[in-house]
């Protein structure tokens, strides 16, 4: 696991009141799934179980895509865009990840296509199933309520009646009543996203690769023109172009004020690529497609006629003139054989399908590398597991440890065997009795003089925070900082993308009183500097 799915997966096995308590305070957007995730875990608590929510997820969205594009406009095109979603590499990235986005796109989808469905056959009941999903889903994520945008406009493309947007407005209605007080305690835990930056055109670029089906090549450039040339799909473009365009397009211009971009916060728009290419390439097959037609025609007329006239042979001439009935007759059959070959049959329109699936199984395959490199344990920011196996070889028994900063301690949360022979010198009280994630740490004096009565440490930290100098804000924090590199040197390093894995040993030159000395002076600094 890493970071983030260290988090799912503690969180899932807490009991129900102690998540409630820690949705106070801590990750509130992302409760509902937490909740699921605790039923989910109790079967069997594993990595395995932890990624099938969001397998099952990219299934059911890639098969409601296919049946949009079945609804829409026929049923190869939903086959195409069907495997087109499924083949995309970002389909496959968070299909393979414990966290709520595939699940959030599969709720989207299936809301779109709830809403095709009412649009057509006119019902008041669809409206509610259509505003009761999509809420669930926004509960699984509030930025899911930008969909409502992209739907509005796919009404207004439409052109659809009045009764429409009055069934549609209080489904909408339904979402924000069910939406509000989540974005009320969000609000209040706003500092979450704090590490988000302001987007700009290469984020804008970036996602524009990852939404289709290869990031470059031949294949990149052959999907966009699909696209392009889906456009003109009708009531599929209707549906397919807000919902891929707008909520990226909105949540970008929003986070140029407050940053809240990630291209994961928007997954599901990625539904909108694969309709539209789907839909080019069967408009594309049908132009082909009619000029095969029309120059099969055009072969037939010119095979079937003879020249006519003064200059034309006798028994040509006699071939022109009007046949007697049962000559008539006799020839009907051959002729019917001959108009029969000129338009394209079921066998022809099983070709296309067909021609179709092998062009996705191409794309497939020149994307396979991108595949391996994506479910390769080093793609991920860090690698928890890889971590806590260093951890369990290296660690004596007693051997006191360092999460610095503390919510690196989601390493031996995880990962709990693998530190069981180590010592949380800075822990004072738990996570799930605490209500918090990680647990509340002792004091900064009470730390210097239990770190002064040891001679070696293990310190599992932030790889940029060891690095560069910075110290941080939190006072225990800064302690930690502070005394491993004033009083021990580095013997071992591991390096896990944002995760270091370092043993530090005291130096020689400081003694046990001296350094007891040492800490009592910075203890007295630290009272200083906090008045």
């Amino acid at each position: 696991m890493w970071g983030d799915e260290s988090v799912t997966f503690l969180v899932g096995r807490r009991t129900v009141p102690q998540i409630w308590q820690l949705l106070h305070g801590l990750d509130a957007v992302h409760g509902l799934y937490y909740l699921f995730m605790h039923v989910v875990l109790a079967v069997h608590p594993g990595e395995v179980v932890l990624r099938l929510p969001s397998v099952f997820g990219a299934a059911a969205t890639a098969g409601l895509v296919a049946a949009l594009g079945v609804r829409l406009v026929r049923p190869r095109v939903g086959l195409w865009a069907g495997l087109l979603y499924a083949v995309t590499p970002l389909t496959g990235h968070y299909a393979q990840e414990g966290r709520s986005y595939a699940l959030v796109a599969a709720g989207v989808a299936a809301a779109t296509l709830l809403l095709v469905r009412t649009v057509e056959g006119r019902s008041r009941r669809g409206w509610w199933w259509y505003g009761g999903v999509l809420a669930v889903t926004s509960l699984l994520h509030e930025l899911v309520v930008l969909v409502l945008c992209a739907h509005a406009l796919t009404l207004a493309l439409m052109r659809v009646p009045r009764a429409v947007w009055l069934g549609w407005g209080r489904a909408a209605g339904l979402v924000g009543a069910v939406l509000l007080p989540l974005v009320w305690v969000s609000q209040e835990q706003s500092g979450q996203v704090g590490w988000l930056v302001t987007p700009g055109w290469d984020q804008a670029g970036l996602l524009v690769r990852d939404f289709v089906v290869a990031p470059d090549g031949v294949v990149f450039w052959v999907a966009v023109a699909l696209m392009v040339l889906g456009l003109w799909a009708g009531r599929l473009a209707a549906v397919a172009l807000p919902l891929l365009v707008l909520p990226p397009a909105l949540l970008i211009a929003v986070s140029q004020i407050r940053p809240l971009y990630h291209e994961r916060y928007v997954l599901y728009a990625l539904a909108g690529a694969p309709l539209l290419a789907a839909a080019g390439a069967d408009r594309l097959a049908a132009a082909l497609a009619h000029l095969w037609l029309k120059q099969a025609r055009r072969s037939s007329l010119g095979c079937g006629s003879a020249p006519k006239g003064r200059g034309a042979p006798p028994r040509e001439r006699l071939m022109s003139r009007p046949m007697s009935g049962s000559a008539a007759g006799r020839d009907q059959p051959r002729r019917r054989r001959r108009q029969s070959t000129t338009h394209p049959g079921p066998s022809r329109g099983a070709l296309g399908t067909l021609t179709g699936v092998l062009a996705v199984a191409l794309a497939f395959v020149q994307c396979l590398p991108l595949y391996r490199q994506d479910r390769s344990p080093a793609h991920r920011p860090e690698n928890l597991g890889a971590v806590a196996a260093r951890a369990a070889r290296d660690i004596r028994p007693g051997d006191p440890v360092l999460f610095l900063p503390s919510n690196w301690r989601l390493t031996a949360l995880t990962y709990p065997k693998a530190f069981r022979k180590a010592r949380d010198i800075a822990l004072r009280e738990s996570g799930p009795r605490s209500g918090t994630l990680s647990g509340i740490e002792t004091t900064p004096e009470e730390l210097r003089h239990k770190l002064a009565g040891v001679d070696r440490i293990w310190v599992v930290g932030q790889s940029r925070l060891l690095s560069s100098g910075l110290l941080p804000a939190n006072p225990t924090e800064r302690v930690k900082l502070a005394v491993v590199e004033e009083q021990f040197i580095a013997r071992e390093r591991y390096v896990s993308g944002r995760v270091t894995f370092l043993l530090y040993v005291r130096r020689p030159a400081v003694s046990a009183s001296a350094a007891v000395a040492a800490s009592s002076a910075e203890v007295s600094s630290s009272s200083r500097d906090r008045s």
